[in-house]
């Protein structure tokens, strides 16, 4: 049974909160016909109104990215499913088990990243003294950037980046992403205005394939998000094209969420 199966099948049982998330969220378990996995359960009954994200929910969202992440190939957002629950129709997506040695993010002196680390901004760290807050140099990072950037996520933090002991990593909390109106604030601004990979080149064309009016993804994400937002990302696939470069902040929008971890 996939992870999928077992997500949107399984028994939802609520264990306990996750207290820190800023809306509901739970922690389940799933079981379905001997087998068992844990994972987060975000009710929509649960969310807070957003006056920036005024349509639709923050669990279809979360979905839709987890639709356009499985149509990349890249595999970054764990199994997510819309689905019932003990407190109505929610997100459901498999919990992730981190490895606490990877190091992604870090703050450092100097007016230069190191080798192997791409510089971010200067940051205030008390006493009058800044440090330049730098993130790895890493092609799963990269990947991540080139998704938020399709998926418009208003808010890519330190603690939304999940290494595994196997060596993937997975992004999570995606229920502020796909508006209309560019809002792109992201820890990952390392690669900012540098040319994209071949290898984003040609997933961003498999996106505009299926991103197509009545194209599979489209009629998926349909489904989750309105149709201005499936037409806005559309739109930011067609511009990562043209330009064939990461984005750069727009001015418009503050470039790092707040707090950044």
């Amino acid at each position: 049974m996939t992870s999928v199966e077992l997500l949107t099948r399984g028994e939802l049982t609520v264990r306990g909160r996750i207290r820190e998330a800023s809306n509901a969220a739970l922690y389940c378990t799933v079981a379905h016909d001997g087998s068992e996995a844990t994972c987060v359960y975000k009710p929509v009954a649960g969310e807070r109104p957003l006056w920036d994200f005024p349509d639709g929910t923050l669990a279809g969202r979360e979905v839709a990215a987890y639709e356009i992440s499985e149509a990349t190939g890249w595999g970054l957002v764990p199994p997510t499913v819309l689905r019932d629950g003990p407190y109505g129709e929610g997100m459901c997506q498999l919990w992730i088990d981190v490895t606490p040695e990877a190091e992604l993010l870090a703050l450092v002196d100097g007016e230069e990243p190191e080798p192997g680390w791409k510089a971010v901004a200067f940051a205030e760290v008390g006493d009058g003294k800044t440090a330049l807050l730098v993130h790895a140099d890493d092609e799963r990072l990269r990947r991540l950037a080139v998704l938020d950037a399709v998926i418009n996520n208003a808010d890519r933090k330190g603690g939304h980046l999940l290494p595994t002991e196997d060596g993937r990593l997975y992004g999570i909390d995606h229920g502020v992403t796909f508006n209309a109106e560019n809002k792109l604030r992201t820890l990952l601004w390392g690669w900012a205005g540098e040319p994209l990979t071949q290898e984003a080149v040609e997933v961003l064309g498999s996106l505009r394939e299926g991103l197509k009016e009545g194209g599979e993804l489209a009629v998926r994400l349909a489904g989750l998000i309105t149709g201005a937002e499936v037409d806005a990302a559309r739109a930011r696939v067609d511009a990562l094209l043209a330009s064939g470069r990461h984005p750069e902040p727009s001015g418009e929008w503050p470039a790092i969420p707040w707090p950044p971890v």
